[in-house]
């Protein structure tokens, strides 16, 4: 069975435009990445977890907020490597200061073949975008998530 992470498109409506809250993975590979590196916090869902408590809680690790709100189901998104990802929308309960991100962390040897283990945040910063915006920068196999959520908030 593939892996499947859930995750949450956090949204909020700013000076009459709608805005999504993306993240930029940690860690030395994604360092010089931008565009089409970005990504809704999400990740794995744990053996006969709930998904959209999965996703909640992959949230709160990665951006050391809860979220709270009406979460509306977006739809499953295989990604390039067989992972299915699925995706809720809520809109964001709080104002998050995305500058205050507090991630959790994972250890990688450092430079390679080094013998040294660092930690690196699982993401090293947020952003607020708009929808246009944010397509350029996430990945290519979560943009379908974009479109999705467009039709949704469209209706």
């Amino acid at each position: 069975m593939s892996k499947r992470s859930a995750g949450l498109l956090i949204f909020r409506r700013k000076d009459g435009r709608l805005e999504v809250l993306l993240v930029h993975p940690g860690g030395p590979f994604w360092a010089k990445k931008d565009a089409g590196a970005w990504s809704i916090p999400k990740g794995l869902v744990d053996d006969g977890e709930d998904e959209l408590a999965a996703a909640r809680r992959e949230v709160e690790e990665e951006i050391g907020t809860r979220i709270c709100g009406r979460f509306e189901r977006l739809g499953e998104y295989k990604q390039r490597g067989g992972k299915i990802v699925i995706a809720w929308s809520v809109e964001a309960d709080a104002d998050i200061d995305v500058s205050a991100i507090a991630s959790n962390t994972f250890a990688l040897e450092w430079p390679p073949r080094s013998g040294t283990m660092k930690e690196f945040p699982e993401v090293d910063r947020a952003g607020w975008f708009a929808l246009a915006e944010a397509n350029g920068k996430i990945l290519e196999g979560q943009k379908a998530i974009l479109s999705d959520f467009a039709a949704q908030v469209a209706d």
